[in-house]
Order: C-alpha cells, then structure tokens, then sequence
C-alpha cells in the first residue's frame, strides 16, 4: 500500500571583558582545514540517508526497524548514521575501479567513518520507485558547498543485490553527468540540496542501484554513494522494508508526481516516514523487528557510555553547560558522541574538547583527538555555550565505540579533513578552557 506524503547576559563585567577577546581566540580555535563538502543523494535516497531519515528518533537516537538498516547499524555503529552525508575519500582525485575496492562501492571505501555496514549484500534495503526512460528530478543534499560534477550510473541487467557489488557490476559508463547544478535551501541543512532533471536508463526492469561518483574540481575530495531503485513505473516513492503495515514489501511513503517532485516532496517523506517508523515487523522471522530472528531485537543500540550535563552558568539570552561522559562497559571506549536536541529558540554557539555537527535543532558533539579513549568507568567532559534558555533535562544521549572496532581510527582520520561546523585543536581549546575557568573564578569572587 503507497502512502502520499503530506507538506512539514547579562554577564559581568570581568565575563564581558574575556568575551571581548574570544573573536581572537576563534581565529585559533577554529583555524585550520577548510571545511570539507559534504553531502549524498536524497532523491533516490543513498543507503545512508533513507537509513537515517527512517531510524533517528525525536530525541536524536538511532533506532531503525528496517533489517538492513539495522544490521549496517550494529556493524559500523551510530556514528556513520548521523554523518550519512560524509561517504567519502579525501584524495580520491576522480578515480573509482581499482581506487574503491569491490564490495565496498556503497562506503566509498570508508575513508571518513565506518560505512562497512551499507556494504552488505541483501535486497531488504530501503528503495525508491521510477520508471525506466522518464524523467527524474534527482537532489542531492548540500552540507557544505563546493563546484564539481556528479556521474550517475545504474548497474548492468541481471544485477544481483544479495551479491557484494563490484565495479563490474556497473554499466561502463555513466548514464548522466552534470557539473555544478543549481541548489537552494541553507547549506548544513537537510533542507538544502543541489537539483537537475535527467532522463533514468531504459528497458530497465526490477531492482538495481543508481550509483552516484561526485568528483570536486576545487579539490581532490570525492563522495560515492548507492540508491537502491526498483524500475516498476513508480514516480519517486520510498519503499522501507519491515516497516508499519505494508506487507512483505514494506511500507512506502514519499514521492511525487511523474518523477518531477521528487526533491520537494523528499521534505514531507521525511514527516510520513517519522510516523511510520515506530511500528516494524513484530514477527519471529529471521528480520523480525521484535521477534528472535537473526535481526531481531527492539530498542536503540548503543548504552556504551553515559553523559550528564550540568548547567554552569545562565545569563539573560544564553548560558554556559558542561557534559560528563563516562564509559559504562567493562571494555575500553576508543571515541563517544554526544548528543541531545537542542530547546526551542536555543541555538549553539561554541564548543569545546569536542566537535560539533548540528542537524536542525538536533545537536552531535564527538570526541576531540584526546579525549576519545577511556578506560572502564572513566569519565571525561566537554562544555558548550549557547543562546536561549537552559534545558530543564540533564540527560544527555551517549554512544561509544568499543576498544577494537574501526571507529576510533575513523575519527582521527575525519579530523584531518576538518567537520561540518566547528572544529578545535588540543592548544587551543586548552587555552578557550583556562579563560573560560578565569572568567568563571571572576564572576564568583
């Protein structure tokens, strides 16, 4: 059954005196790497972004009821969910077959985080409906903005999906390019998009993947990214297998019209899908979202660790918080993120022995390069300031990554290309810690 989606200080004076220095101290807190582009594709939706649209929950967390979703989740962990537009290679300068190993095209490898679990072969995947031949109003969402051309190729017919996908699974060329297309919307928003209507192959048939290579000019940085389709004669919809009550098929939402309003009404699919989230497959079978198959199991995943947040000072349009983050397992924790949904009218300012991502109202804050490992039990803290009101709730989501896992590596490796909003070195946010802990000590005396 197809659903159609429908439209969704007064500090003192010692405070003030630090404050007036602090666009000082911003020239060296957040200097460094350019901020990378980031960005996937939303219409058809990437694996990453229909996996995160259709899992994160009202308060941030990550909990998918599609199978697949959910096994790319316990295989790479959050992290990769709320970075579905980082898919990328630093210094791919263009190349693809021989560059990418086959069976890792839908993780671009993982050069930036652990994608390896939107690797794996299997026909349950998120997929969108469109018809072969006809026009189809593709986006692509933009983090961050930078020129350069995109190259979409389907793959080759008799495409197997339980198979790991392999460059040789591919047509050998793409069926359209295009450079530097027009966009709208805010950039670092899931609003924002880059958009273009191109013809989808023809005599196409059945399930396939619409793979998408975007080479930047003004950089060696590359992006990759697979869209699951189906080529049926639908007009955009999204089919989620395993959830809410659509049968074995799944349950789809979203779409548009004749394939033209895919990028506007990706928006509002987005609405539907949230609604349609909660309900998964209560069956016993193997991909039961409840029951004891193979990928059963309710519940986020991720209790690794804890975080607090306290409130340690206010003033008239903003306050200042710090958050305790503590390991819960018994095992060593190599990173943690953060992260909570900021109050109405709330907005981030800065942050400290951390990075930050901001998604709407919904906040992520990472661990900086040293303060990631921690051993059973211990604990490290981060602070932020931001304007509005302080939230009245002190818990904050937390999700760690196990000593032994790729995640770890992951962060160094993305800290080296810069975050989508702010990023701040060891010396420097030493030094925004000092004078922050000064001002406070004046404001007490």
């Amino acid at each position: 059954m197809r659903f159609r989606a429908t439209p969704g200080r007064r500090r003192r004076a010692a405070l003030l005196t630090l404050l007036s220095f602090l666009p000082a101290v911003g020239l060296i807190v957040f200097t460094g790497p350019s901020a990378s582009a980031h960005g996937a594709p939303m219409g058809p939706g990437s694996r990453t972004f229909l996996c995160w649209q259709h899992a994160v929950t009202q308060s941030g967390q990550i909990d998918p009821t599609n199978p697949a979703c959910r096994a790319a989740l316990q295989q790479g962990g959050a992290t990769a969910y709320y970075n579905w537009f980082a898919v990328l290679q630093s210094n791919a300068q263009g190349r693809t077959r021989g560059f990418i190993p086959d069976g890792q095209l839908c993780s671009g490898g993982s050069g930036a985080y652990d994608f390896s679990g939107f690797d794996l072969a299997r026909d349950d995947w998120p997929y969108t409906h469109v018809t072969a031949g006809a026009p189809f109003r593709f986006t692509y969402n933009v983090w961050a903005h930078h020129p350069g051309t995109f190259h979409l190729y389907v793959t080759k017919d008799g495409y197997d999906p339980t198979k790991p996908l392999t460059w040789d699974d591919l047509e050998d060329q793409p069926f359209h390019s295009v450079t530097d297309p027009p966009w709208t919307g805010s950039v670092g928003t899931v609003e924002a998009e880059y958009y273009w209507t191109a013809n989808l192959p023809r005599n196409k048939t059945g399930k396939h993947i619409i793979y998408m290579h975007w080479v930047r000019s003004d950089s060696p940085e590359n992006f990759y990214s697979c869209s699951d389709v189906v080529f049926d004669g639908g007009s955009g919809e999204v089919t989620i297998p395993g959830v809410g009550s659509g049968g074995p098929g799944g349950n789809t939402v979203g779409g548009g019209t004749g394939g033209n309003s895919g990028g506007d009404n990706g928006g509002n699919g987005g609405d539907n899908g949230g609604a349609n989230a909660g309900g998964g497959d209560n069956g016993g079978g193997d991909n039961g979202g409840n029951g004891g198959g193979d990928n059963g199991g309710s519940g986020p995943i991720g209790a690794e660790c804890t975080a607090q947040r306290t409130i340690v000072s206010s003033w008239s349009g903003g306050y200042q918080a710090e958050v305790t983050v503590t390991n819960a397992l018994d095992v060593a924790l190599t990173g943690w993120t953060a992260s909570w949904n900021q109050p109405a009218g709330s907005t981030l300012d800065q942050v400290w022995s951390g990075t930050s991502s901001v998604h709407g109202n919904h906040v992520m804050v990472q661990n900086a390069s040293w303060n990631g490992s921690l051993a059973p039990g211990a604990s490290t803290t981060f602070g932020y300031i931001a304007s509005g009101s302080p939230p009245a709730d002190s818990t904050v989501e937390c999700g760690g990554f196990r000593a032994g896992t790729q995640a770890g590596d992951q962060h160094a490796a993305h800290a080296q290309h810069a975050g989508h909003t702010t990023q701040a070195g060891p010396a420097a946010e030493t030094l925004l810690d000092r004078m922050l802990s000064g001002a406070r000590s004046l404001i007490s005396a």
